[in-house]
Order: structure tokens, then sequence, then C-alpha cells
């Protein structure tokens, strides 16, 4: 098993991929301090102020002199990054990504035309005052039913919002709750209100759009005796309904994927990003549609999705995309490059730079076909971005209410987070793997232990078709699933 590994030969640091000793040999420099797995040593002298390259780009500055084989990390490195920044327009040539061989997968096909990869029956409060009546109400159907039949289960997504906002808040919360209801995952959807709330049920009704009567029931608490009983009968319709719908047979190219990293360590700009950056390259070459989102770990690695826009109009749109990010952080007068976070550290991450370097990996080498702000509904194949937070939990229910019908989460640390989609996590190392079974769907650890990136696609794929036929990922399995709203505003 390799020891190190140097990513582009024109780095000026390499990255430990097994924990090294003071005194080790390692290409071609003796190490002159231990340096943790994950971490960068550096590959010669390094003067304070110098550029510092990985992935072949900057991913920061020397803040003292580094002499070759030391270890590069908080106390001798920092960001170059500051403020909104003028960017140009610099087409880069895209490889051509045809030739893969395309697979089919069974999926649920809604009268709409959109297919779903679950058929499931979920209870949608409009507000936070009534969460605990749609958990009775899950439980009580339950209860009475046992086994279901020709259904995936009966989920009740609870939030604390849809009261006490105004503005782009109210507004946001009720768009996804409204994109919950109409999700081809969405077999039948129960709306549950209180009555008093500002997210009002008669509004959420009428600016709701075109969704399918048969599918989707309304409540309000306070005009029922008895609301847990009343809510019980509309789930029984519902089932009715659903219970007979049947997969049928199409391309994978219909589905659409999100994707999305958490808990980064060192690896995972080397292992399992990259390889769903070729995951993505590889829907794009069959005619699939993936979503990047968590914009404030694009800051320093723009440039290189903005040299990938397919036109210029949509150049501008991610230099919108990124500088109103960052307005939205000196806004509220907080650092624009307060990131990584501890464990990213701790992992071996030093500067936002080398964190979002190895964040993009995921989006492959393919063109960006289209930018989706609040509100845009996702209709270009290829690879989209999508404006949000990098936030786990918000970062999912994003991408998740944008129509992706899974979520592919790539971690270091681990963590057990599922959101209303089915989400695949994807270990970077092997330890993880092995440690977190009941975190952990896939291990990319195998790629710095010398597997291919060929051979571990075609598992992924494997994987991903698996899942769409109807296999539990290990959150569905163990029942984490939750939803997350982001909020820009006050409360009253």
């Amino acid at each position: 098993m390799k020891k190190t590994i140097l990513i582009s030969p024109n780095d000026s640091a390499a990255v430990a991929l097994a924990p090294l000793k003071k005194g080790e040999e390692a290409e071609g420099v003796t190490l002159a301090e231990d340096v943790e797995k994950g971490h960068k040593f550096a590959l010669r002298d390094i003067k304070t102020g110098e550029h510092i390259i990985k992935y072949g780009n900057v991913i920061g500055k020397a803040t003292a002199d580094i002499k070759a084989g030391e270890h590069i990390h908080t106390h001798n490195m920092a960001t170059n990054l500051s403020g909104t920044l003028e960017y140009s327009y610099n087409k880069k040539e895209i490889p051509d990504l045809s030739g893969f061989k395309t697979r089919m997968v069974n999926v649920f096909e809604r009268p709409n035309g959109e297919v779903g990869i679950r058929n499931e029956l979920w209870i949608i409060p409009t507000v936070g005052c009534v969460n605990s009546q749609a958990r009775l109400i899950a439980a009580e159907f339950l209860k009475k039913h046992g086994e279901l039949k020709g259904i995936d289960g009966v989920f009740a997504y609870t939030h604390p919002y849809g009261c006490s906002q105004i503005g782009e808040d109210h507004e946001r919360t009720r768009m996804i709750l409204q994109r919950m209801v109409k999700h081809p995952n969405c077999g039948g959807a129960l709306v549950l209100g209180l009555g008093c709330e500002n997210n009002r049920m008669d509004i959420f009704k009428e600016t709701l759009g075109n969704y399918n009567k048969e599918r989707t029931e309304f409540l309000i608490a306070q005009d029922v005796e008895d609301e847990i009983a009343e809510g019980v009968k509309l789930l029984e319709k519902l089932y009715e309904a659903a219970k007979n719908d049947k997969r049928v047979e199409k391309d994978l190219s219909c589905l659409k994927v999100g994707l999305k990293c958490g808990g980064s360590d060192g690896l995972s700009g080397i292992t399992a990003n990259p390889l769903v950056g070729r995951f993505s390259d590889y829907m794009a070459g069959i005619g699939g549609t993936t979503v990047l989102t968590e914009v404030p770990e694009m800051f320093g690695a723009e440039q290189l999705l903005m040299d990938r826009a397919k036109d210029e109009e949509t150049f501008n749109k991610i230099v919108k995309l990124v500088n109103g990010f960052k307005e939205y952080y000196q806004k509220h007068d907080q650092p624009v490059y307060e990131n990584p976070s501890p464990g990213n550290k701790a992992g071996g991450i030093t500067t936002l730079e080398d964190k979002s370097l190895g964040c993009t990996q995921k989006s492959g080498a393919g063109a960006v076909c289209d930018v989706l702000f609040d509100g845009d509904a996702l209709s270009a194949h290829g690879l989209n971005l999508l404006n949000g937070p990098g936030n786990d939990m918000v970062a999912v229910t994003n991408l998740a209410s944008a129509g992706c019908h899974m979520v592919l989460f790539t971690t270091g640390r681990g963590t057990p987070f599922g959101g209303f989609v089915p989400t695949i996590k994807i270990s970077t190392n092997s330890d993880l793997a092995k440690r977190k079974t009941n975190w952990i769907d896939f291990n990319a650890g195998g790629i710095a232990e010398g597997e291919t990136f060929e051979a571990k696609l075609e598992q992924l794929v494997d994987l991903i078709v698996e899942t769409a036929n109807g296999k539990q990922t290990v959150n569905e399995r163990y029942n984490s699933r939750d939803i997350a709203i982001f909020k820009t505003g006050v409360t009253l």
C-alpha cells in the first residue's frame, strides 16, 4: 500500500495516506517530524509568503519558512482569500464524455411523466407546532396496519418553522415544503397544519401549482375534534391510492443525483470526491443529471468551475452564485472565509482553498450546464450548480427539493445523517468504513490502497442502480431522515 500521494507534479506539498514517522523517506524528502494520515508535508523549502500548491493549484500561503519534509498545516499556513472578486470567462475545452455504457433501473412512473425511486407516504407539517401530531399520525397508522404492502414506508418530516417568519424565510419554507409534496419519491402526501400559522393552508394550496389531487390531502388540526384520527383516515385514502403502484424499467439517465460532502478529511479530495466526479461525468455522458451545491465550499476553486461553464450566460450565473453568497456573509458582518471546520482541520484540511479544491472534485470534468437559485426548477441534463450553504442537513434538503432522487454524500469522519431521499454515504478511507458500518454504504478508501478509479466507479454505479431499484441505504435502514430549511432573516 502506498503511504503518500503527490496529486499533481506541480505540487509543493504531498499528502500522507498513512501515519508517517520522523526520519522516514517520502516522495524524495526526509520527514522532519511525524505527519498524520491525511495531512500535508513540504516537498521543498518554502519561504514565508510563498504560495503552497496542491491539486496543481494554490491552496494558501506560508506564514513561516517551511523546510522540506516539515508538516504543513494551520501553524505555518493561511488562506489567500478575501472579499468578493471580479472574474473573467476563460472557456475551457471540455473532454468528450460520450461512450459510456448506460444501465437500466426500475422506477415508479408518475402521471406527470416524472419518475421516483421510492413509493412512500409523507406527512408534511406546515408549521412546527404540529410536529408531535404528525409523528403520532404516522405511528397510529403503522400500529393499525403492521406490515405495509405496496409502499416503502410512512414518514413524518418535522421542522421548527412555518410561523413567525417573514420575507424570504417564510417564502423559502413554503417552497421547500411544497416541493416535498410534489417530489416523485412521494407516493402520497398529507399536509398537516395547525390553523393559525402564517404559513396558511389556503395560500399553501393556492400557490402549490399543478399537483396530483388524488395523492395529496390537507388537514387543519384546529378544525377537527381529533386530528390524529382524522389524519389516519386521510393516510388510509393515500395508502389505497399508492399501494398498487408498480415499478417500470427506465434508462439510468432518468435519475437526478445530488452531490454533497460532509465531515471531510485529507483524503476526501483524493479518493471519494474524485470518484463521485467520475460518476458525475458518467451521468453527463449518458444524458443524466447531477447537482452540486455547498457554494461556500466553492470559494477558492470557483474559477475552475467558471471556466467549465457551457456558455457566457452560465458563467455569469456562476459569478452571481459565488459573489451573492459572499455578500450574504458580509451583510451579517461575518468573515467570508470562516472555514474549514475543526473536524476538517483535524483530518488534514488547512485552508478553504484546500477544502474547496477537494470539494469541487465531485463536479468531475464536464461542463457546468446550469445554475439554480431559489425557486428555479431543475431542467438541464449534465452538471448543475445549486445555490445554498455547506451545512449538511440544509444542503441535502436543498438538493432533494430541487428534484434529486438520491444524494451521494462523501465523508472522511462520518455522519449518520440522511435526508428525505436516500442518502448514500461514501467513506474516503477504509478505517471509517470498517468502524461505522451503521453509517457507511460504500468505501472509496480502497483507492488509496491501490484499487483503480475505474473499478470503484463500476461498483458505485452498481450500488446506485440497486438503490434506485429499491435497496435501502443505511440511513433508510436506521430511519435517519431529517430536513432542515435555510434561514436568513429574523424571527418574529
